[in-house]
């Protein structure tokens, strides 16, 4: 890719919110470790971690071989979270690594962390390299574990040496899954790299797989169970397994089983969703609407079908939160389309229209982006609880915009020709409109009638 065409993916990935850049970002890591177009998705990550870490566009990330803070973290990639959204159990906050690694260095294991530096300086990425990491990973952990262990009589004043109290907080799990870096590994071995349905086959492999005793502590569960979900093409359906080891579908059964957190983590997993979609219709972002639409939909109907949830549950309220928050957001926008339509396609008296007047071309495109995210939200309205409005909103703009297209085209064969103009960018906005709510025949159709009204033929504006 040329310079110029990096730097403007550059410039549109760092207009995505953070919540956005955070799921793309764990969708193409997704990606490439199941081998799917590899080159485009690293090129994308590269300049994604760049905006993450401030790096400039003319510095170098530091070569993951070459970088001992990454080689001690490595085990941690798949649980780190990039954005400030609440955390839950499974996951660990990006922004605690550079501290602990300070921790370490200054104090916790300053001797194991020069010895792990000078093996890094002579060593291979196929050889040494790796012994080194892993030595040095048990080291950390050690050292961690110790500290953030029992309570000591000096603990507290020791923990903040660590850093601030979101660091503390990840301080132990962050031991706990460096120690346990084998059976995480294992885990991973033994399941595809991709789970297309979370069948009873697919459960059995991986309660198999989750046999290994030092995964079932309450602390490295919560990881095994987010491992499992990352390799979920629906993520939500990680609750079956709490489902089958329950033998039951009713929530206290579910909830009194170690398992149960695997709902809580699909219910924050769909909130965070749910966050991410609010934010990219606030800031007007909607390349990535209609799969956040789906994600929330198939899990929603996914909880609300599979598990007998109380409304006034924990689980229960969770569940109805993010369908409301999702239900207000998307409300709030579809009821604003309408006006923005009215406001381009509006026909006004000849001396209402300034001469020289024009329509903002990245407005009518706005827009049409609105049209089809209502269209797109009526694919899943029903279980969204935005099924009325959505379909009253749809059916009055192909209305309103079929009416419009009609007048407008009428308005071409005559007129006072210093708003010719004016009218001809209307007709083309209504056009793509068109294409948008009827289709590419019916807005090939209007854009040829739309030519022979320019040119004086009296035809039909539409088909007979």
């Amino acid at each position: 890719m040329s310079q110029k065409s990096t730097e403007r993916l550059r410039d549109y990935l760092a207009q995505l919110p953070p919540q956005s850049q955070a799921l793309l970002m764990r969708e193409l890591e997704r990606a490439v470790e199941r081998g799917d177009d590899v080159a485009i998705a690293n090129l994308v990550l590269e300049q994604l971690r760049k905006i993450v870490r401030g790096v400039e566009q003319d510095e170098q990330i530091q070569p993951r071989s070459d970088d001992p803070a990454r080689l001690l973290f490595r085990p941690l990639e798949p649980f780190l979270a990039e954005t400030n959204f609440p955390t839950r159990a499974g996951q660990l906050r990006r922004a605690s690594l550079l501290p602990i690694w300070q921790w370490l260095a200054r104090e916790g294991a300053p001797e194991a962390a020069r010895e792990f530096e000078k093996a890094l300086a002579a060593a291979s990425e196929s050889g040494p390299m790796e012994i080194a990491a892993r030595r040095f990973q048990l080291a950390a952990a050690e050292a961690i574990l110790k500290i953030a262990g029992p309570a000591q009589d000096d603990r507290q004043r020791a923990l903040s040496r660590v850093g601030p109290p979101s660091v503390v907080e990840d301080l132990l799990p962050i031991g706990l899954v460096l120690q346990a870096r084998e059976a995480l590994e294992t885990l991973g071995s033994r399941l595809p790299s991709q789970i297309r349905v979370f069948s009873d086959s697919q459960i059995a492999s991986a309660m198999e797989a989750l046999k290994l005793p030092s995964l079932q502590t309450p602390q490295l569960l919560p990881f095994a169970l987010s491992l499992i979900a990352q390799r979920l093409a629906a993520p939500w359906q990680i609750i079956r397994l709490a489902i089958k080891m329950a033998a039951s579908d009713d929530e206290l059964r579910v909830a009194a089983t170690p398992y149960g957190i695997a709902v809580t983590i699909a219910l924050h997993d769909l909130s965070f969703v749910a966050a991410c979609l609010r934010t990219d219709i606030r800031r007007g972002h909607f390349d990535y609407v209609g799969e956040q639409l789906k994600t929330l939909h198939d899990g929603v109907r996914g909880l609300r079908t599979e598990l007998d949830l109380r409304n006034d549950s924990t689980w229960g309220r969770q569940l109805t939160s993010v369908r409301a928050d999702t239900s207000n957001a998307l409300q709030s926008e579809i009821d604003s389309v309408p006006g923005r339509v009215r406001r381009i396609l509006r026909q006004r008296a000849d001396k209402d229209i300034a001469a020289g007047a024009k329509i903002d071309a990245s407005e009518v495109e706005d827009a049409a982006a609105l049209i089809d995210f209502v269209a797109v939200c009526r694919t899943y309205a029903s279980e969204l609880a935005i099924n009325e409005v959505t379909l009253r909103t749809f059916s009055d703009l192909q209305h309103y915009v079929e009416q419009s297209t009609e007048g407008l085209v009428q308005s071409l064969r005559g007129g006072d020709a210093r708003v010719r103009a004016f009218r001809q960018q209307q007709v083309k906005a209504a056009i793509r409109f068109c294409e948008v709510l009827f289709g590419h025949d019916y807005a090939s159709l209007m854009n040829r009638a739309a030519e022979n009204a320019v040119t004086g033929e009296r035809k039909s504006s539409r088909a007979g």
